[in-house]
C-alpha cells in the first residue's frame, strides 16, 4: 500500500515556528514517525513538502499518475483558500484525509473553513503529531475497506 503525505506551506519550519501552537517537533521527526507506523500497518509512506502551491498541485497530479492508495494532507494556510489545490485533489479517486496539528476550529475565524472539506474522506485536527498518526490509521483503514 502506497500512502502519500503532503505537507504544505511553512511546514519546513516545524520545530521553530510558533512552538506554543505546533510544539517543537520537526518535520523530519513527523515523517519518521509516519514511516515507522506505516511499516507496522503495511503501508509505504512517502512525504512531500513544498512552499510552492504549483509544486504541490504537480505532486498531486503525480500521485494520480502513480496510482497511490491514499493521500494525507496538511496544507497549512492553503486549506482555507486554495481552490486550485482543491481541484487537484478532486482528481484523485483514493481516500484523502485532511489533518492539522492544531484545532483549526478553535483558532482565528478564517481558519474554521476548509475548501477541501467536501472532497476529503475526513478531517483530524487538534492532536499535534498524533493528528498525523491518526490520519494514517484512518487512511489505511479506508483503503482496506474499499
Amino acid at each position: 500500500m502506497k500512502v502519500l503525505m503532503l505537507h504544505g506551506i511553512n511546514h519546513n519550519m516545524f520545530g521553530k515556528r510558533d512552538p506554543q501552537q505546533y510544539g517543537t517537533v520537526t518535520l523530519a521527526q513527523i515523517d519518521e514517525q509516519l514511516r515507522a507506523l506505516g511499516r507496522e500497518l503495511g503501508a509505504d509512506v512517502e512525504s512531500f513538502q513544498t512552499n510552492s502551491e504549483g509544486e504541490m498541485a504537480g505532486r498531486i497530479h503525480q500521485a494520480y499518475a502513480d496510482g497511490v492508495d491514499a493521500v494525507l494532507i496538511n496544507a497549512g494556510a492553503w486549506t482555507h483558500y486554495s481552490y486550485g489545490l482543491r481541484d487537484a485533489l478532486a482528481i484523485l479517486s483514493c481516500p484523502i484525509v485532511e489533518l492539522h496539528m492544531s484545532n483549526i476550529h478553535a483558532r482565528e475565524p478564517f481558519r474554521h473553513h476548509s475548501v477541501f472539506a467536501e472532497i476529503v474522506r475526513g478531517q483530524i485536527c487538534g492532536f499535534g503529531v498524533d493528528s498525523y498518526l491518526l490520519g494514517l490509521r484512518a487512511a489505511v483503514s479506508a483503503v482496506k475497506l474499499a
